[in-house]
């Protein structure tokens, strides 16, 4: 079992910047890919953005692509994402996710944080 918890959201202004933790606990963290997923509100819950094992190989959804940046220290079970020029659109609970690497759904998700972008 692996137990993700986000902390990092809060309100911000648009244009501005957040960076968004989640804390794992379990089973060996470096055997794990990692993803951060968003849910806005009356939406389905989308991909932003995933990395494998190590660190090397990342993927980002569109919406993001140039904005987000996913990156993870293995050494302190973290996975982080830096949010950079936010939009209103951006506005969702932040949900980290994972999995073994090389399964392609997601075995482990977290509670998620709120992140709120106001104009």
């Amino acid at each position: 079992q692996v137990q993700l918890v986000e902390s990092g959201g809060g309100l911000v202004q648009a244009g501005g910047s957040l960076r968004l933790s989640c804390a794992a606990s379990g089973r060996a963290f470096s055997d794990y890919k990692m993803a951060w997923f968003r849910q806005a509100p009356g939406k389905e819950r989308e991909f932003v953005a995933r990395v494998n094992w190590s660190g090397g190989v990342t993927a980002y959804a569109d919406s993001v692509k140039g904005r987000f940046t996913i990156s993870r220290d293995n050494a302190k079970n973290t996975v982080f994402l830096q949010m950079n020029s936010l939009k209103l659109e951006d506005t969702a609970v932040y949900i980290c996710a994972g999995t073994i690497a090389g399964k392609i759904l997601y075995d482990y998700w977290g509670q998620g944080t709120q992140v709120t972008v106001s104009s």
